[in-house]
């Protein structure tokens, strides 16, 4: 086995998270009220480029792309997602040696060619090596609008966290391998959560870059809970949330409630009550963070505080949320609030009558 710090592909972060849709509007409007604007247009297909930060989005309608089929068959969903890679002709390379589907992804005249690899349900995984500026895939393909700003602040956003997989019982192991075999990623957490009704399994990996970060989720042994409703509704394995990462969460999140963003339920009030319990001396603004929702973890020993700052959205690319959080040198994943999270997931499924209780 390859050691665990080298980096074989060369991985730099992530370029971009593309979503399709049957239909035009439903996607537009999602960006919008997460603090995202549109910024380009591609010169040739009907694709458009949205952006907040460092955070690029891909709006992808072009009839007869993967993207295209991709809806067809989930919905609104997320049908790719791209790694940054130094030299993306090695990286493919490597890829189809190590293993991966690679993907003929047909270009126009004129128009990059950008590798693939089959990923999570179908979805495309691209291996994108241009990403400097001026020179990026956007400036080749795409034409900005203008008087646009390129890279617009949005609600405080600067790049893409991670993104969570959701994939059927017992594929966990496969999906684990899958990241570790062509990109060398490493387990760094494991979670066996158990709610009131139901339960998840879930494996964090993390690239060797370090900067991509892709946990794995699957049904426990219930089987009947928020995984597999999941599952049905999007009709396959598939990403489950992206998380954004900003500086000031409550900052941001005030923007984003400006701008009509919906939250999921908030932890009950027992949950703000036993902070200062669970993180003795951590220094955060409790009764600001219960006005808002927003939870709390890490580790406060020593006395060197390391937290994480989290809320996440309701449901809204088909099963498909947001994640927004903030790093103050924690770089885990919220295990101490998945049970919070968890149990606030079912509570909206009682409500909606997703979730038999009896």
């Amino acid at each position: 086995m390859t050691d665990i710090f080298d980096n074989p592909l060369g991985l730099d972060g992530f370029e971009f998270v593309e979503f399709s849709a049957p239909e035009k509007g439903v996607l537009e409007k999602v960006f919008q009220t997460i603090g995202f604007s549109k910024v380009a247009k591609h010169r040739s297909k009907d694709v458009e480029l949205w952006r907040q930060g460092d955070i690029n989005f891909i709006a992808n309608y072009e009839k007869g792309s993967p993207a295209y089929y991709y809806a067809l068959e989930h919905g609104p969903s997320v049908s790719g997602l791209a790694f940054r890679v130094k030299d993306s002709h090695k990286a493919i390379k490597l890829a189809a040696e190590r293993g991966a589907q690679v993907i003929d992804v047909p270009a126009g005249p004129m128009e990059l060619k950008l590798p693939a690899i089959k990923g999570i349900g179908g979805a495309l995984l691209y291996l994108i090596d241009r990403y400097e500026a001026g020179s990026t895939i956007y400036d080749i393909d795409f034409e900005y609008i203008e008087g646009v700003e390129r890279h617009p602040v949005g609600c405080g956003f600067k790049v893409v966290d991670h993104l969570t997989h959701n994939v059927y019982r017992g594929r966990m192991d496969y999906w684990a391998d899958y990241y570790e075999r062509i990109f060398n990623f490493r387990e760094i957490r494991y979670f066996d959560i158990k709610g009131e009704y139901t339960g998840l399994l879930s494996k964090a990996m993390t690239a060797p870059d370090g900067k991509i970060r892709i946990p794995l989720n699957e049904e426990g042994p219930s089987g009947r809970g928020q995984i597999e409703e999941f599952l049905v509704d999007y009709n396959g394995e598939g990403i489950q949330h992206i998380a954004f990462s900003c500086d000031n969460l409550l900052e941001c999140w005030d923007a984003l409630k400006k701008i009509g963003a919906p939250f999921m339920t908030a932890p009950p009030a027992t949950y703000y009550e036993g902070l200062d319990e669970r993180l003795p001396n951590h220094g955060e603004p409790v009764e600001e963070l219960q006005k808002r929702g927003i939870l709390l973890d890490g580790s406060t020993t020593e006395g060197d505080p390391r937290l994480l700052l989290q809320i996440f959205s309701e449901t809204m690319v088909g099963p498909v949320f947001f994640e927004f959080i903030q790093r103050k040198k924690d770089e885990g994943f919220g295990e101490g609030n998945f049970k919070a999270l968890f149990e606030s997931i079912e509570r909206d499924q009682i409500k909606r009558g997703a979730l038999e209780t009896a």
